[in-house]
């Protein structure tokens, strides 16, 4: 009888690596044909507001948020930066790049009085009354953007019947082995699954590392208020958006995501905190996510299986199509190839977390604790400490 269960389990545990297998093929096709072109001519040149909400002095902040300086664009730029605290490490970091552009409007907002649990949006509630113009650009202060960003951003926002323009994103390394970690998810694991959701049409993303939209759309879906109780406001966001008639697009251009973990505490809470708000945001398709793991599949099915050669087979192909969609991934991000030999860690690592978060009910954020309730709203609990 154990024979029979073990066989059967061996028998479902290749059944996923193989499709894990596929659908990472179908990643790696899908990869290399997106490509990002060249700025077309603009029609217009709205204004733009930016909103940075800013908290610490986190590894590459002036270099990211220089970026958001330093864009080809000739239309009005306002670049508000929010923090809570006037004492935030970030602070001198802001007031030298306030310093160094004499010229422009950028300014520091200071707001202290939280007015609800995500810290985030609450940052953004206290930049909300000072935006000026008929754009409003949101973007993480862990995101550096290319010079032609908002011209690509407003030239999108103008077309009919868009709400919302967000971009996806990949890792850029700063810092050792788990700094590379995280970036590796990004890269390997959550942009190809994007890709293949879009393609598929299962998923309707938006990202809250960088979104667009007219100030007009914003006061439609309630303003930054409606979302103060979300863990995944971005989601929240582009559910309001779409439910106000609005299309939200992704166009084929991708910014950079700063990865400066720095051991393995701080890698895991950040992707536990993420991957709780993905399972939010979209229950049943991240539940479907599990499909994407082919390796951790294969070798489960390796110790159940009692011929080797087959299950080596399994565990080869699974490494070998992870190994080809890595190489396109840094191909077409025209980045360098760098410790191939840590993807399969990452897999493993990455299958970890997926089935960790079904009981994860509490997440870490900003240095806070929360409670997730099933609606995805969060509770504050405190200061936070370990995981």
């Amino acid at each position: 009888m154990m024979g029979v269960a073990l066989f059967a389990l061996a028998l479902a545990c290749f059944a996923l690596a193989a499709a894990g297998c596929l659908h990472t093929l179908a990643a790696t096709a899908l990869v290399g044909r997106f490509r990002g072109r060249e700025s077309p001519p603009l029609p217009a040149l709205p204004s733009i507001t930016i909103l940075k909400p800013v908290h610490g002095a986190e590894a590459g902040l002036y270099e990211n948020l220089r970026s958001f300086c330093e864009q080809d664009y000739d239309g009005d730029i306002q670049l508000l930066f929010g923090v809570h605290d006037a004492q935030d490490a970030a602070v001198p970091i802001v007031e030298r790049l306030i310093a160094e552009y004499p010229g422009r409007d950028l300014a520091l907002c200071v707001t202290s009085n939280l007015r609800g649990p995500n810290p985030k949006i609450a940052n953004l509630l206290g930049m909300e009354a000072k935006i000026r113009h008929e754009v409003v650009v949101i973007a993480d202060s862990d995101i550096a953007v290319p010079r032609d960003y908002l011209a690509r951003t407003v030239v999108e926002l103008e077309k009919s019947g868009v709400g919302l323009v967000t971009y996806l994103y990949r890792g850029d390394v700063r810092g050792g082995v788990w700094a590379r970690l995280a970036a590796m998810a990004i890269d390997y694991h959550f942009l190809p699954n994007v890709l293949v959701g879009l393609a598929a049409g299962l998923a309707r993303p938006c990202f809250g590392a960088t979104m667009a939209m007219k100030r007009a759309t914003l006061a439609t879906i309630g303003g930054f208020d409606a979302f103060l109780a979300h863990l995944a406001d971005d989601n929240a966001m582009g559910q309001a958006v779409r439910r106000a008639g609005f299309r939200v697009t992704v166009p084929p251009l991708v910014v950079c995501h700063t990865c400066a973990e720095r051991d393995a505490v701080e890698l895991l809470r950040h992707e536990l905190r993420w991957a709780r708000t993905l399972r939010a945001a979209d229950p049943l398709g991240y539940m479907g996510l599990v499909m994407t793991h082919p390796l951790p599949f294969a070798i489960a099915g390796a110790i159940a299986w009692p011929h080797p050669y087959v299950a080596g087979a399994f565990i080869a192909s699974a490494v070998a199509c992870r190994l080809a969609l890595q190489l396109t991934v840094d191909r077409t991000l025209r980045v360098r190839t760098t410790s191939p030999w840590l993807g399969p860690v990452r897999d493993l690592l990455s299958f970890a977390v997926h089935f960790a978060s079904f009981f994860v009910g509490v997440v870490s954020w900003r240095g806070r604790r929360y409670r997730v309730r099933a609606d995805g709203t969060l509770v504050p609990l405190g200061k936070s400490g370990g995981l």
